[in-house]
């Protein structure tokens, strides 16, 4: 099958180079780098990592990923993989996530953090406290099976233009998995580890950034949990 990886990237020269380097040694056909306005050099260390560069200069992390859903609609993959480009993603782990999809066993993968390997200083106490709350509130309220909510994931090309996501901003990921969990797609999960971050996190790093995340993805739970019992 044929895979292309999509990577936001807001600010990330430090760490993209080495993230592009370890995809190198992946059986992915082309990573594409959607350069959410930074301020510096990140597309130009993603030319030189061999990626294909996206310009997006309206800010959000649901804008950045579904401007790379379509910079690849005239020439699709089979699988589209997602994950981060600040080094804390291991892509190593791809090829694992990728696996069911490539099996049939699968529509959607899923790496969890939760079950995995954490670097100490990887994630905040605020994000470690969400990533437990709000896979919960899923399952139960959407009977998505989850423990993470986290970037590093595979998805169907032909299944991930069914979600018909629409989330612009933080609850980019959670849109995914629920509107997978309504359609009834086959989800797995796959425990990833996760690394410190080089440098700082435009989300967790900031009060402002945390707070505007965690309202983001509950609007974003609270809109389609509306919408569902709607039309029940």
């Amino acid at each position: 099958m044929t895979v292309d990886v999509i990577i936001p990237a807001l600010n990330e020269e430090k760490a993209l180079a080495a993230v592009l380097s370890a995809l190198s040694h992946t059986a992915v056909r082309r990573v594409i780098v959607v350069d959410n306005g930074s301020t510096d050099n990140t597309a130009k260390v993603a030319r030189l990592g061999g990626a294909k560069v996206v310009s997006e200069p309206r800010r959000g992390y649901g804008q950045a990923m579904s401007t790379g859903i379509e910079s690849v609609r005239d020439d699709p993959p089979q699988v589209v993989a997602f994950l981060d480009g600040d080094g804390a993603d291991d892509p190593s782990f791809l090829p694992a996530l990728l696996e069911p999809v490539l099996r049939g066993e699968a529509d959607l993968v899923l790496g969890s953090r939760m079950r995995g390997r954490r670097e100490q200083g990887s994630m905040s106490p605020a994000q470690v406290v969400g990533n437990h709350v709000v896979p919960f509130l899923l399952r139960r309220l959407f009977g998505a099976r989850c423990t993470d909510i986290g970037p590093m994931r595979v998805i169907r090309y032909d299944a991930l233009r069914r979600l018909d996501l629409q989330d612009r901003g933080m609850g980019f990921t959670v849109e995914m998995q629920i509107r997978a969990a309504l359609l009834g797609l086959r989800v797995m999960e796959v425990a990833v580890p996760y690394r410190r971050r080089i440098g700082r996190s435009k989300i967790s790093g900031t009060v402002r950034g945390t707070v505007r995340a965690t309202v983001g993805i509950l609007a974003v739970i609270t809109r389609h949990l509306w919408a569902h019992n709607r039309r029940l």
